[in-house]
């Protein structure tokens, strides 16, 4: 903060949050009845300036109510939000018809969202150090245009290679909203306010995800090209852009009455956020969710296709029928898991005052669970696995909200949105960049096995002539005949074996020397093979939950230190002795 600021803001000493306070605290009486109908959570934080006399508090009240223009962002944000995520997952729903039209295997396939995501956490420092420094509303607007734009141009790509091109071209644009709107939010609104504006944003990322599945889908069925999937969000994004430019972009702390705060040097920000241990741990926790999040996004609705295909009388089951189910799915797991966060967050917080990182855990833990055996059950047991999914993924959708908020009050104001674009590189980058593609390649690797073993089997299976019915047959024959003979026999089966063995070993060597896509294409794999293949790769994704989950238990040690460190760093004060 600049030295030269003329006001000097305390934290109250009776606060709502019991990270700092430690106790839960009751919402203000006079809180307006939108703030009360929505959930709160423990990381809320009360602000106030200082009266005449340094060692006297008095307290500065919360507002009675959100003005309209507040109303208005945060609306336009989450819309833009909503169709930020449609058009991540719109290409899942319809993936098996893109895989089709351009002949490519899994692997290719899981890298059309692996390039996406790379170019999307690459520009993401690049947006956050422009958005703690330049006007937020037009970088936003100008990103939206960019990735509207190249979704419509990619949907008119003949080729593999020029599509996947403008895949990664979306992310850049995708990146400059993602990473700058969570501090707009933070900038308008402080207490428990924040954090139930926060759950409103992120409550757009599984029902968008969702709406996604469907409109990619249903479009696709409608038109009967695959491509018209990808042409309803670009319209949908022009009509955003207007909305963003109408906005009013608040001053950043403004609602922290800490307004006169200056950006520090771009150095100085990574330094500081390398050390902040709360934020280090819950990036790393939160990766964990985006690796997750992705695999399960990009390969859920193929996974149970080929699963419920494998069943008697679902041999005329479409992925798009598959794909509208696991989007619905996804949507009332958003609905209920996105607000539920902040809802358990509170009721935990009346006796733990790290309720954020620790329900964040709790729900990673139990999600890694019901989703394995959801993957097990797929293939006898339908509604059981559908149900089974539902639950894992409304446990994993407990993070969302809370993360975002934990970022925010660990954090001063001015290095926000490099926070935001700094966890949006390190989760993306260990996280969904490379799920998709590593399940794809994974399951390539593991049908490659399979049809090895299939193979050898076969190889090994020729029939050679039995010796001992080939000898009962010259029962009448001398010694010396029979010697002749069985000579020959052994000579003949010796050379058919050494002959089977030189054709399998330099079969092996060439399909090691050879492209995949030779292998893939000239070889028919059967639905059973498929399936395992995918079962098997998407189990990674169970253990990296369970290690996600050990993040957070983590950041739960942490929190309340870092969270005070940030509200002393925000008013100037330095830091305590043990918080340093």
């Amino acid at each position: 903060m600049s030295s030269q600021s003329s006001t000097r803001y305390l934290p109250i000493a009776k606060m709502d949050n019991p990270a700092l306070s430690g106790s839960s605290g009751d919402v203000e009486a006079d809180c307006n009845t939108v703030e009360a109908s929505l959930p709160a959570t423990c990381s809320s934080q009360q602000l106030m300036p200082p009266s005449s006399d340094t060692d006297s508090v008095g307290v500065q009240r919360p507002a009675t109510g959100i003005t309209r223009t507040q109303w208005f962002t945060v609306v336009v944000l989450c819309f833009v939000n909503l169709i930020n995520y449609m058009d991540r997952f719109t290409i899942a729903g319809v993936l098996t018809d893109i895989q089709d039209d351009f002949k490519i295997g899994d692997d290719d396939g899981g890298l059309l969202q692996t390039a996406f995501v790379l170019s999307y956490m690459i520009c993401a420092p690049l947006f956050g150090y422009l958005g703690d420094r330049y006007s937020r509303r037009w970088i936003m607007a100008i990103g939206v245009l960019l990735w509207s734009t190249t979704t419509l141009l990619g949907s008119f790509m003949g080729s593999y290679g020029g599509f996947i091109t403008f895949r990664a071209l979306v992310g850049i644009g995708e990146a400059s909203y993602s990473t700058i709107a969570p501090t707009i939010i933070s900038d308008l609104f402080v207490h428990d306010l924040r954090s139930k504006m926060l759950a409103l944003f992120y409550f757009a990322i599984p029902v968008g995800s969702g709406f996604g599945y469907i409109v990619g889908s249903e479009t696709a069925r409608l038109a009967n090209d695959w491509r018209w999937a990808l042409r309803v969000t670009p319209i949908l994004g022009i009509f955003a852009v207007v909305l963003i430019l109408l906005t009013k972009e608040p001053v950043r702390g403004e609602s922290e009455g800490s307004q006169n705060l200056e950006p520090t040097s771009y150095t100085e920000d990574i330094k500081d956020l390398v050390k902040n241990h709360s934020f280090m741990l819950s990036t790393a926790g939160f990766t964990c969710v985006a690796f997750v999040t992705g695999a399960l996004a990009w390969w859920g609705p193929k996974f149970i296709y080929l699963g419920v295909k494998m069943q008697p009388g679902n041999e005329q089951l479409t992925l798009n029928d598959v794909s509208l189910r696991f989007g619905i799915i996804t949507m009332v797991a958003g609905l209920i898991g996105v607000p539920l966060g902040p809802i358990v967050s509170r009721a935990v917080a009346s006796y733990k005052n790290n309720a954020d990182p620790l329900v964040c855990a709790y729900g990673l833990f139990f999600s890694s669970f019901f989703l394995a055996a959801a993957m097990m059950f797929v293939t006898k047991y339908v509604v059981a696995s559908y149900i089974l999914m539902f639950i894992g993924q409304l446990c994993l959708n407990l993070n969302w909200a809370l993360v975002a908020d934990i970022l925010l009050y660990v954090v001063v104001p001015t290095r926000r949105s490099t926070a935001e674009a700094f966890q949006i590189l390190l989760s993306h980058a260990l996280g969904d960049a490379g799920s998709p593609y590593f399940v794809g390649l994974l399951s390539e690797g593991i049908k490659r096995h399979l049809r090895t073993t299939t193979t050898q089997t076969s190889e090994f299976s020729l029939p050679i002539p039995s010796m001992s019915l080939t000898l009962e047959d010259s029962s009448n024959a001398t010694a010396t005949d029979l010697l002749t003979k069985a000579a020959n026999l052994i000579s003949d089966n010796a050379q058919a074996l050494v002959s089977n063995a030189s054709s399998l070993l330099q079969q092996n060597a060439t399909d090691l020397l050879q492209t995949d896509r030779i292998l893939d294409f000239n070889v028919e794999d059967s639905d059973s093979n498929n399936f395992r293949a995918l079962q098997y790769s998407l189990f990674s994704t169970s253990f990296v939950e369970v290690l996600g989950a050990v993040f957070f238990f983590l950041t739960a040690i942490y929190i309340i230190k870092d969270k005070r460190r940030a509200m002393r760093a925000t008013f100037g004060e330095p830091p305590s002795p043990a918080e340093e």
